[in-house]
């Protein structure tokens, strides 16, 4: 990949093409658990909705770290030891609960995430 410069084309360094993503993607994940209250109102399609959204995210996490480090059991071993301290963190956030289910929940869509990246081959 190749970033544009003043002087012409310089090729971007590979660690910050595999990382950055990852890092971007963590402090999404980062800064949803940072707020106090996501409900809906919508009862329990509101609970249904939001554990397909934290499947999804990890998900995606999944495969931008298999995508990093090429490694499947690296990546799932990351992916949900970052879902443990997403957890711990809502532990201390207003109007959060840290939940092992939803720790599950984000391994199941971090296991998905690296599935999918590998079975497409990218």
């Amino acid at each position: 990949m190749w970033a544009g410069a003043y002087h012409g084309l310089v090729p971007l360094p590979a660690a910050l093409r595999l990382w950055a993503p990852v890092v971007l993607w963590a402090a999404v994940i980062f800064a949803f658990s940072s707020v106090p209250d996501l409900g809906t109102g919508l009862g329990t399609w509101d609970l249904v909705l939001r554990k397909l959204a934290h499947a999804a995210e990890f998900a995606l996490l999944g495969a931008l770290l298999l995508r990093a480090l090429a490694v499947e059991r690296a990546a799932l071993a990351l992916g949900i030891a970052y879902a443990a301290s997403d957890e711990l963190h809502q532990h201390f956030v207003a109007g959060r609960v840290g939940s092992p289910f939803d720790v599950l929940i984000d391994a199941v869509g971090v296991a998905i995430g690296v599935a999918v990246w590998r079975r497409l081959g990218l």
